[in-house]
């Protein structure tokens, strides 16, 4: 079963209130956006990876991960309402068109629940509920990748534990659950953010509200943006422009020193082509005779003055 869970509040509160982690996160502008879980109905087998939004693009990328962790991909997967999934509508679900190219490239199926159907949600809940009681308090996170490293380790543990509703451990019935499911794809669904544009002249891209900076000598040229949960790389004619790590924070500008140096190298250039000549240069430029024009156009004005 897999469903988002939101984290809004792991930065919420006041600064007395946060723990050491959480004021850290805030005061590097971070901002942990949503945990993605999956959780096996049968083998209670849990995994989670923190993504930097809800939208499709890194929805789609996290989910992918995980079912790369799993090694299959489970024949129904159960969600609770997300924009970038669908919704319950005229007694059915109806996919995004997203969601429905990522579940044929997998040949699985997707299940929106209807609203105000807590019968179905109890299992990935108490899971939610888990995660904030038992991974969050206490722990300090310098970043995400900080932030999944530890979970990963945390959901390694928990996986090995015996749950008194089933009589064993998660890790003890996953090898049944596998079994059942549908083999990964040889070829992986399109995943992550793709787009193609012309490099504008202030040489930036902008990609989930961050601007990123491209190296100014692809200016006017048809440039490539591929980026995924962790990087952001920009490609001109099969050429990478730009690779930067991929920023979680809101409305910030990340440049590339090389960039800037190299625009700055750019603009004085430029600036000294257009500069104008000063008063006291001794260049001087030839001024023709008018006369040499008319010969050169075969033309004879005669004695007075006019073409003969």
């Amino acid at each position: 079963m897999a469903v988002p869970y939101f984290l809004e509040g792991v930065l919420g509160g006041s600064p007395e209130d946060l723990p050491p982690g959480r004021a850290q996160a805030r005061d590097r502008h971070l901002k942990f956006h949503e945990d993605w879980d999956n959780l096996l109905g049968y083998s209670r087998w849990l995994c989670a990876i923190l993504i930097p939004s809800r939208r499709a693009e890194d929805l789609f990328a996290g989910w992918w991960q995980l079912l790369s962790v799993l090694g299959a991909v489970p024949r129904t997967l159960v969600w609770d309402g997300e924009g970038a999934i669908g919704r319950w509508r005229g007694g059915r679900s109806e996919l995004t068109g997203d969601c429905q190219a990522f579940r044929g490239v997998l040949g699985t199926k997707v299940v929106v629940l209807k609203p105000r159907e807590p019968e179905h949600k109890g299992i990935i809940e108490r899971a939610h509920d888990y995660l904030e009681r038992s991974f969050l308090p206490g722990r300090t996170f310098s970043g995400p990748g900080d932030f999944n490293h530890q979970m990963q380790q945390w959901l390694a543990v928990v996986n090995g534990r015996t749950r008194r509703v089933l009589g064993c451990a998660p890790t003890d019935r996953i090898g049944a659950d596998r079994q059942a499911m549908l083999t990964v794809p040889p070829v992986p669904p399109v995943t992550g953010w793709r787009t193609s544009t012309r490099l504008a002249r202030d040489h930036y891209i902008r990609l989930d509200s961050n601007d990123y900076s491209v190296h100014p000598g692809v200016i006017g040229r048809r440039i490539e943006v591929i980026a995924d949960l962790d990087r952001v790389r920009v490609h001109c004619d099969g050429t990478v422009v730009a690779d930067h790590e991929r920023v979680w924070a809101w409305h910030q500008t990340i440049t590339d020193p090389e960039h800037r140096e190299a625009a700055n190298l750019l603009r004085r250039n430029r600036i000294g082509a257009l500069r104008p000549v000063r008063a006291d240069d001794t260049t001087r430029v030839e001024q023709r005779a008018l006369s040499d024009y008319d010969t050169a156009l075969g033309i004879d004005l005669g004695d007075g003055g006019f073409a003969s």
